[in-house]
């Protein structure tokens, strides 16, 4: 499998797992932040995989054709469709309903390039499914990589937001001028 050729890559690399997802936790939206690189997949797909973490992510109904869609599929996609009639947010939500154990991750930011605010759809996901919020990152100047504390979220974004905002405040993407602390707001 492809992610095996990435563990390998992590570890000549030198990068170190820095905190865990609590056993307890079945359920959860992961942010992958910060994201500057295409190298973000690569790194974060190695964590979930030694960490024996079976991590999901969405992506495109465009992309689901042979062969693309096998190795999508092997590296933990779930196809979504992405139209205006449908509501992003509640397939997240459907998705949590239907599976007893399920980790979303989600690029907060929506791209690689710097933003002015993050999208909201991890956080109201993670609301309306009554699951937990694990700040995943990877740091490239200190090669770690893992998760933060668990938030669980109030409801009041400010709130929570500002809890993310310190988290992610010592972390640096592999392209750390692309990663605006400040955007961390919807």
């Amino acid at each position: 499998m492809i992610t095996r050729a990435f563990v390998l890559l992590f570890r000549l690399q030198g990068w170190k797992i820095v905190g865990a997802i609590p056993k307890e936790i079945k359920k959860a939206v992961v942010i992958a932040a910060p994201h500057t690189s295409n190298w973000d997949f690569v790194y974060a797909l190695a964590i979930f995989r030694l960490l024996k973490i079976n991590v999901r992510y969405l992506a495109k109904n465009e992309l689901n054709f042979f062969p693309l869609n096998i190795l999508l599929r092997n590296t933990g996609a779930i196809f979504v469709e992405r139209s205006k009639k449908l509501n992003l947010t509640d397939q997240v939500v459907e998705k949590f309903n239907t599976e007893e154990e399920l980790f979303i991750t989600f690029p907060a930011e929506g791209t690689r390039k710097r933003v002015e605010k993050w999208k909201s759809g991890f956080y109201y996901a993670a609301v309306k499914a009554g699951v937990p919020i694990l700040p995943g990152y990877l740091d490239f100047k200190k090669r770690t990589g893992g998760f933060g504390p668990v938030l669980y979220p109030t409801g009041n974004p400010e709130i929570d937001l500002l809890r993310l905002r310190e988290f992610y405040s010592d972390k640096s993407g592999k392209n750390p001028e692309l990663f605006n602390l400040e955007a961390i707001r919807f």
